[in-house]
């Protein structure tokens, strides 16, 4: 046809479902939030991505939904109520035991999350701090999983602002050790000197 250009991607294909639907199993995406092995930044990281891969960022931004006389609501609604399974699919018991209520949306979950790691900053952080100072080897089960324990203090921390640098961490992981790595760490001691 003479006025035909065979452009239709101005037009979007009402028979396309939206991106959200093709996930059938977030929890191979989005690692469950404990707190612990998975910290809140790395959650909200790793959520963040996923919201913004799947055009769904809108729904935990702070953006105001559509108006329920919006014929766009009903869609919204739907797609809320599949970003707020994420949320609570991807938080351990402990966690959706705290943020869990009908009538929710995704937003107020994810506020509700939020203000669960944040709001009790200072406290949070003193028991870590106190945790990762006070760690032995003695009592982790092996070298691997006392490095991988102070590790995960160290990133807990910097969910509280309280950043552990790589110096700190060697020199605690140091001073953890029993006598018998007093060479080994006299090694690395001079190492972080220099």
């Amino acid at each position: 046809m003479a006025g035909d250009t065979g452009d239709t991607s101005t037009k979007p294909d009402p028979k396309t479902l939206h991106p959200v639907y093709s996930v059938t199993n977030i929890q191979q995406k989005i690692r469950i939030l404990d707190g612990e092995e998975v910290t809140y930044s790395a959650w909200t990281k790793l959520f963040k991505l996923h919201a913004k891969g799947y055009k769904v960022s809108h729904h935990i931004d702070e953006t105001p939904p559509p108006a329920k006389t919006d014929e766009t609501y009903e869609s919204w609604a739907e797609i809320d109520a599949i970003i707020l399974q994420w949320i609570y699919g991807t938080i351990s018991m402990k966690i959706l035991s705290r943020v869990l209520e009908g009538d929710s949306t995704a937003q107020k979950a994810w506020d509700k999350i939020r203000d669960a790691f944040l709001n009790n900053m200072a406290a949070r952080a003193q028991l870590l701090e106190h945790k990762f100072t006070n760690l032995t080897l003695a009592a982790c089960s092996s070298l691997d999983d006392y490095f991988q324990q102070l590790k995960d203090l160290a990133n807990q921390l910097e969910d509280v602002e309280r950043l552990v640098d790589e110096s700190r961490l060697v020199l605690q992981m140091i001073q953890g050790l029993p006598r018998e790595y007093n060479v080994a760490a006299a090694i690395v001691n001079q190492g972080q000197a220099t």
